[in-house]
């Protein structure tokens, strides 16, 4: 398995450690509820330098990110963030993004750890057909970078401790190159998928273990703990986000997945992959779609497991399911019919071949 400059530490600190997108990583350290609600309360670190982050370049790179890329980058200004998906060609989804616009020609992605392969070899094939040069005009850097996830309430206030640049103020889904911790060139920005707020902090490599210190010394007094993927991923379920592989695949379109909201049909200048497909499925209505929904009957729902309706048909399948620390409730998201996409519809999660009642909610599950 590959390891993270970090995957030393997480084992001297004592967590569990599993396999996740080929890495060695801390799935938990104290408890999954405790960290959860360390994160929504207070501030807690998740290690996420197994994520991907390409580079494009030049004056090519907004074309090629319009073409690539189911949002609009015009609307991206220096130092503003978009969240964004790729669509593969045949109506579903390569995976999901962030765009980091440096400048006019400078785009930094940051791609899912388990897709960067797949991600690369797809962009790179579009931006050689482009006259990109790969390697200048489009960069793979996720071998440069370290990164950490400071998420929750807190987290800006304690990070203002270890940098003169404002960052306490910061916007939503912004970012800043600073010096940070006494370490140059970092990217700071406020993205997050926990919904508790935060700020994710990008480092070279080298300088991986200085930074950790630096952010643990300057959170003691607010609380600080490690945080594993445990957590993180009842977190952004909790917050209705898209999880690659379970709201979204190959076979999933953006308007199948609760990802319409960023596929900008109407947009004049992004004219990108499968977009003439996705107006066509939008005028005619999806046949399926991703919806939550909260378990009525005793019973977790889990990834996989059948959705049928009060008769026993198969009707989807769940894609997310979790007890909600924040909520004391069981949670999930389904790939159903669209009729049964429908908020208030009784589903039926077909547990240890017993039906189990849920209902369809709005999302996000968690409001705080």
């Amino acid at each position: 398995m590959k390891t993270t400059p970090y995957t030393e530490l997480h084992i001297q600190l004592g967590a569990k450690m599993a396999e996740f997108a080929g890495y060695n990583m801390p799935i938990q350290y104290t408890g999954l509820v405790e960290e959860h609600n360390n994160v929504r309360n207070n501030v807690g670190v998740f290690d996420v330098s197994h994520m991907g982050e390409f580079r494009a370049k030049g004056p090519l790179a907004k074309k090629f990110m319009q073409y690539c890329t189911v949002n609009d980058v015009d609307t991206l200004t220096d130092g503003k963030v978009q969240y964004t998906c790729l669509p593969n060609g045949q109506g579903g989804i390569v995976d999901d993004m962030l765009v980091y616009r440096v400048n006019e020609e400078e785009f930094f992605m940051v791609p899912n750890a388990a897709n960067i392969d797949k991600d690369w070899a797809w962009m790179s094939q579009i931006a050689d057909k482009m006259g990109m040069t790969l390697g200048v005009d489009f960069m793979n850097e996720s071998e440069d970078w370290a990164q950490l996830a400071v998420q929750g309430p807190n987290a800006l206030k304690a990070m203002q401790k270890l940098t003169s640049a404002n960052v306490v103020d910061m916007e939503y889904y912004t970012f800043q190159i600073i010096e940070f911790a006494g370490v140059k060139d970092i990217i700071f920005s406020t993205t997050g998928y926990t919904g508790a707020g935060g700020c994710e902090i990008y480092i070279p490599k080298a300088k991986a273990i200085d930074v950790w210190n630096a952010v643990f010394e300057a959170g003691k007094e607010f609380g600080i703990m490690p945080a594993g993927l445990g957590c993180r991923d009842t977190l952004r379920l909790e917050k209705g986000f898209c999880l690659y592989g379970h709201e979204m695949d190959d076979t999933i379109s953006p308007l199948e997945a609760p990802l319409a909201w960023i596929t900008k049909l109407k947009a004049e200048n992004n004219n990108f992959i499968n977009k003439s497909l996705f107006i066509d499925q939008k005028a005619a209505g999806v046949k399926r779609k991703i919806a939550g929904f909260e378990m009525i009957d005793r019973g977790i729902a889990r990834n996989g497991y059948d959705v049928c309706d009060a008769e026993g048909n198969k009707i989807g399948e769940v894609r997310s399911g979790s007890p909600s620390p924040s909520t004391g409730k069981n949670i999930g998201t389904a790939l159903v019919q669209a009729a049964y996409g429908k908020v208030g519809t009784e589903i039926y999660i077909k547990i240890r071949e017993k039906l189990v009642k849920a209902v369809t909610v709005k999302m996000p599950f968690y409001e705080g």
